[in-house]
C-alpha cells in the first residue's frame, strides 16, 4: 500500500486587544494547496483575556470547516461515479 501525505498548516493571528482571533487552516495535498478554511473566535468583553482559548476555538472552527469541505468533495465524487440508479 502506498502512503500518502497530506499536511495541514494552521496560521493564527490575534488583534491587539486579544478580542478576536483568526485561524486559517490550509490543506496541502496532491502536490499543492487544496483547501483553505477560516475560523474566528471573539472574546466576551466581560471575560479576562486568555489567548490560548481564542486560539483553540478559532483553530477548531477552521478545522471543522475544512472537514466539511473534504466530506463535500467525497460526496461529489461519489455522486459523479454513481451513475444512474438501478431498479431492484
Amino acid at each position: 500500500m502506498q502512503a500518502k501525505k497530506w499536511t495541514v498548516q494552521i496560521f493564527i493571528s490575534e488583534d491587539d486587544g486579544d478580542d478576536r482571533t483568526l485561524a486559517r487552516a490550509v490543506l496541502y495535498a496532491r502536490g499543492s494547496q487544496w483547501h483553505e478554511s477560516v475560523g474566528l473566535a471573539r472574546r466576551n468583553p466581560h471575560d479576562r483575556p486568555v489567548p490560548e482559548i481564542g486560539d483553540e476555538l478559532a483553530a477548531g472552527r477552521a478545522l471543522m470547516d475544512l472537514a466539511d469541505k473534504l466530506i463535500g468533495d467525497a460526496a461529489d465524487d461519489v455522486a459523479q461515479l454513481g451513475g444512474p440508479a438501478q431498479a431492484r
